[in-house]
């Protein structure tokens, strides 16, 4: 697919220069000498990944088209029974599990060392710089991981290898007294969509109890973290069976991964002119480019779950923009908001949606939240209209 990102990367490319243009950022991920992958959306359970001396296992960076300025992707491979090299920088990150099992080990600020386990599906951050390792706990199947940092804002900002990766720096204020690299964590009630869970570790993402969200859409549900007290936000969303999100909007870098059941998303600009759909499953990763609307979409006979990681957190929201966000999310386009009703959707989007359900065999729950009967007449599209 061409789109005007792909024209605006090329004149970069064909302009840049060691005096024009330069990203600091990228010259570093070419100078790891590790496979880069981009596009605008990426199944990080099958890229290519190659040994990584920094890390010490194989590893590929994954740059997703529309990540923005600020956060991007690394992916590990650990292989059975094997291990990181210690780790410590002066940027913020973000784990996800993808498959496999092990434990990693942190050295907090004063000189303890901590161990938590980590499965399939489990998320964790880390406190600012501190030193850490992952280990993988199989001794004859491979661990994948995948960590969403804000290394392009540190790197571009800085511009110094040492000041990033040797810089002995401590951050007590960002380290709980709390267990809470043993799943423990504080529930900070708001409202809904708000709710926020404070912790550094989530043993597994699929099964965490979330909160219902109904001004999203369709008895969806939600949970916000604030993890190991950092400015990079994560929240985690589902979608019932038979149902979808209403489309929405705001800037770039909110990276969404599938993490239960299947479906699809749609972005556009123009509905009718530049239309993108990308089907998703677990593992599969995305993120909608600036201001451009999206909507998510469950096909799957189960609950569709998914995680969105972003700069600017709901305690810490570091950006103008990602103060609007939190503020109006939810709120009617109509209405000075970034949220397009059920009501005032293209038609053609709930007619996709019905086409996608024939195909998989689930049936449509949006009966009482759309008028459905137009469709009843089309047997290719009735066989998804529950009742």
């Amino acid at each position: 697919m061409s789109t005007n990102l792909d024209d605006i990367n090329r004149a970069v490319v064909e302009m840049a220069d060691d005096k024009f243009l330069v990203d600091p950022y990228l010259n570093w991920c070419a100078d790891e000498g590790i496979p880069i992958v981009e596009d605008f959306g990426i199944d990080i359970k099958t890229v290519e990944t190659k040994p990584w001396a920094r890390m010490g296992v194989d590893g590929c960076f994954a740059h997703l088209r529309g990540r923005g300025d600020f956060l991007a992707i690394y992916v590990l491979d650990l292989p059975a029974g094997g291990k990181t090299e210690p780790q410590q920088f002066m940027f913020e990150e973000v784990f996800y599990v993808i498959d496999g099992h092990g434990s990693t080990t942190v050295e907090t600020y004063d000189g303890r060392s901590h161990s938590f386990e980590w499965g399939p599906k489990s998320l964790f951050a880390l406190p600012l710089n501190c030193k850490y390792q992952l280990f993988n706990g199989s001794g004859s199947e491979r661990a994948r991981l995948y960590s969403c940092n804000n290394a392009p804002l540190v790197i571009n900002l800085y511009r110094n290898s040492d000041f990033v990766f040797a810089n002995d720096a401590k951050f007590p204020e960002r380290e709980s007294e709390s267990d809470y690299f043993a799943g423990e964590g504080e529930m900070i009630p708001k409202k809904p969509g708000r709710h926020m869970w404070e912790t550094n570790f989530v043993p597994a993402l699929d099964k965490f109890e979330l909160i219902k969200w109904d001004q999203r859409g369709a008895g969806g549900s939600n949970i916000m973290f604030s993890l190991a007290d950092g400015t990079m936000h994560a929240h985690c969303s589902e979608m019932p069976v038979g149902t979808y999100k209403k489309g929405h909007r705001h800037g770039a870098d909110f990276h969404v991964m599938c993490c239960t059941g299947e479906g699809y998303s749609i972005l556009w600009f123009d509905f009718e002119q530049d239309l993108v759909r990308i089907d998703w499953d677990h593992g599969v990763v995305f993120a909608p480019p600036d201001q451009m609307w999206h909507q998510h979409f469950n096909t799957s006979p189960e609950p569709a779950r998914y995680l969105a990681i972003a700069m600017g957190s709901l305690r810490y929201p570091t950006l103008a923009e990602k103060k609007r966000v939190w503020l109006g999310m939810d709120v009617d386009v109509n209405q000075g908001g970034n949220q397009i009703e059920y009501g005032d959707q293209n038609p053609g989007i709930h007619k996709m949606y019905l086409e996608a359900l024939a195909k998989s065999g689930a049936q449509s729950n949006m009966g009482q939240l759309i008028d459905e009967s137009a469709y009843q007449k089309d047997p290719e599209l009735s066989a998804a209209l529950a009742g």
